[in-house]
């Protein structure tokens, strides 16, 4: 079968290490099931992967791809729970297990045309769902998802902000937020993609600027270039919660601030399979989907990959995988 493969790292020029080959079709094991992969999307994750960055070389080769749509052996439509990790380990969540592995870090990935994973991960798409937006929802929306309820604990008539409002996990958790009847700050450096958020109904602010009111919570993916904003922007007692750091893992910590106002930053990865099955319910019941820039076949991947980098798109990029006659 055909696949995207990451077979070398480098932090300079990581798509250099992502080849199309061919590669054996999954071997069926006790507990997994093999997926018939009708659509996946790129994430940060796969390019941090290239990047040598919390991926070790030594689990090189590895089928890329962290989401995924299609159908089980019985030709059921079905949509991928990403995380691979036992709920006992980590307490009953998954997120907290130790040993956890998103999918592509420890078992082969979504870009090719055929994916095995375990069968508990296997939930069945929502009547209402595309396959396409099915694709988009595990790593990006779950992670949003958590972020806002979990974590955050966001309430109709919450003022949230969102820094950085083009990449996915921004772009889900505007939507999500708006359609859990919250107040959306949505920020950016460009004019387009404030356009874009505000059409969804999130109010442009743009990148360092003032907001009318301080945030009860900011959900924060950029890291260094937007840090200093996330605290300034935030009420006494208010929440950042992070999941990500584009821009730098090590801005200043500001900590008179945060002692002082009595401020929470919290961590966040991912998300519950239970907490997975409640966002399915919820895009059903809302009707809120996933913002697609744009499908691209397997084949040009690389494509994909290079428009992400370069921050030149809002929302997810989908992937279809080159079938096989």
């Amino acid at each position: 079968m055909h696949a995207a493969v990451a077979v070398a790292q480098s932090p300079t020029d990581p798509l250099s290490g992502l080849v199309l080959q061919d590669v054996p079709k999954p071997e069926p094991r006790p507990g997994w099931s093999l997926v018939r992969v009708a659509a996946s999307s790129l994430n940060m994750h796969d390019l941090w992967t290239l990047r040598g960055v919390g991926h070790a070389p030594e689990d090189l080769p590895r089928v890329l791809g962290c989401d995924a749509a299609g159908h089980d052996e019985d030709g059921t439509p079905v949509v991928v729970y990403p995380v691979i990790a036992t709920p006992d380990r980590g307490r009953g969540d998954e997120t907290h297990d130790p040993q956890r592995a998103l999918l592509s870090e420890k078992h082969d990935g979504a870009f090719a045309e055929w994916l095995q994973v375990p069968t508990r991960n296997l939930l069945p798409l929502p009547d209402s769902l595309s396959l396409d937006d099915a694709a988009c929802l595990p790593v990006a929306w779950g992670t949003a998802y958590r972020m806002l309820t979990t974590q955050a604990g966001v309430r109709a008539g919450d003022r949230v902000m969102v820094q950085g409002a083009g990449g996915g996990v921004a772009s889900a958790a505007i939507k999500l937020a708006l359609a859990m009847g919250a107040v959306v700050y949505a920020t950016s450096r460009s004019a387009d993609k404030l356009t874009q958020a505000e059409s969804w109904g999130a109010r442009g602010i743009e990148s360092g600027g003032r907001l009318p009111e301080k945030a009860d919570v900011v959900i924060e993916t950029v890291g260094e270039a937007t840090w200093s904003h996330s605290l300034k922007a935030l009420r006494p007692g208010g929440t950042v919660v992070v999941a990500g750091a584009t821009s730098g893992m090590n801005p200043p910590a500001d900590l008179g601030r945060v002692f002082y106002l009595q401020q929470r930053i919290l961590g966040s990865t991912g998300c519950t399979l239970v907490e997975f099955q409640e966002l399915l319910r919820m895009v059903e019941a809302t009707g809120v989907r996933p913002v697609v820039d744009r499908a691209l076949p397997l084949d040009e991947i690389h494509k994909g990959f290079q428009l992400m980098a370069d921050g030149n798109l809002v929302g997810k990029i989908v992937i279809h995988p080159k079938e096989t006659p």
